[in-house]
């Protein structure tokens, strides 16, 4: 199921949102506003404010303060990646150079900076201090995954459910707040709230197993990402975690020995990777991760359950199954 066909119920709302958010980034500072007009043309699937408007709209209606909420979750999620690339030095982001690449990185830090502070403006400014207390707990639950997964992947040593404890913190965290706080914009039933916050975290670990996967089953670049990428920055996801679990020590021993010599732009990256991608195969480290994936699929469904039936609710369905089944 296409994102386009889940996002009909919220279809006009994806539309006024597109309005709400560009003003909400409008700056005086000349060179700033270039930044912004660069990082506007990189059209992303908008996923996160898409979630926000079909949470809020299938718990009582999409208003002004949804529009508030799905733009400070895309303010947000923007400063993140502007921030993420200067991180990892990336020279792309959605097919353009990154903006690290063109105007370096004190003006990329800079623009980020400035993009999340204007989330916390709107939020403050129509005094949604709600919207605030939740997206901040996600950011600190997202610092702290990513730099829990930075100090686990130096040693190699990682344990399954240490991988739930980053996917959750690094991924799940934003997605759960996206459907949290439109929920939160649109109704006062503190259990429809806490069920949206749980249905988030749970399609969250659902989209970064799927994204694991695609370093074990991807023959195609679609995904955004060289095939092989996670097991050359020696992040070990639960594929492998699970491979190495079912392994003798020797075999283990072996392929984090393999996965320790690989180095960048070394040619024998290539052959390396193939060996642990059948070594993966082989112990089943990718049935086991799409098992798992579709144990959350019933979690998630089972969160909706609380909500009345609607055309908004059938698209969160949809939506569940998207995250499961994509392959990009």
């Amino acid at each position: 199921m296409p994102l386009k066909e889940i996002s009909k119920p919220i279809e006009i709302y994806l539309k006024e949102f597109d309005k709400f958010y560009k003003n909400s980034l409008r700056s005086k500072v000349f060179l700033l506003d270039v930044v912004i007009k660069y990082i506007l043309r990189q059209k992303g699937k908008k996923i996160r404010p898409l979630l926000v408007l079909l949470s809020a709209e299938a718990c009582g209606g999409v208003n002004r303060r949804s529009y508030i909420a799905a733009s400070m979750i895309e303010l947000l999620h923007t400063a993140t990646l502007v921030h993420d690339d200067v991180v990892d030095e990336a020279d792309e982001r959605r097919g353009f150079p990154s903006i690290n690449s063109v105007w370096k990185n004190k003006i990329s830090v800079l623009a980020g900076d400035y993009i999340l502070s204007q989330g916390l403006i709107i939020a403050n400014e129509n005094d949604e201090f709600g919207f605030l207390k939740a997206t901040s707990r996600a950011v600190k639950r997202m610092s702290e995954g990513e730099l829990f997964q930075i100090y686990k992947s130096k040693s190699l040593n990682i344990k399954e459910e240490e991988y739930f404890r980053i996917i959750s913190d690094k991924t799940a965290s934003l997605i759960s707040v996206c459907c949290e706080i439109g929920a939160l914009s649109s109704s006062n039933d503190e259990n429809i709230q806490i069920a949206m916050r749980d249905f988030g975290e749970y399609v969250g670990i659902i989209f970064q197993i799927k994204d694991d996967l695609f370093d074990y089953t991807s023959t195609h670049k679609k995904i955004g990402k060289p095939i092989g990428n996670d097991i050359l920055e020696k992040k070990l996801t639960l594929p492998v975690i699970y491979a190495l679990s079912k392994a003798t020590k020797t075999e283990s021993k072996s392929i984090i020995k393999l996965i320790r010599s690989l180095k960048l732009n070394d040619d024998s990256n290539e052959e390396k990777t193939k060996i642990v991608t059948e070594f993966v195969n082989k112990f089943g480290g990718v049935d086991y991760s799409i098992k798992i994936a579709n144990e959350y699929r019933l979690k998630a469904l089972n969160a909706l359950s609380i909500l009345p039936d609607n055309q908004s609710k059938n698209s969160l369905i949809l939506f569940v199954d998207f995250a499961l089944n994509r392959d990009s």
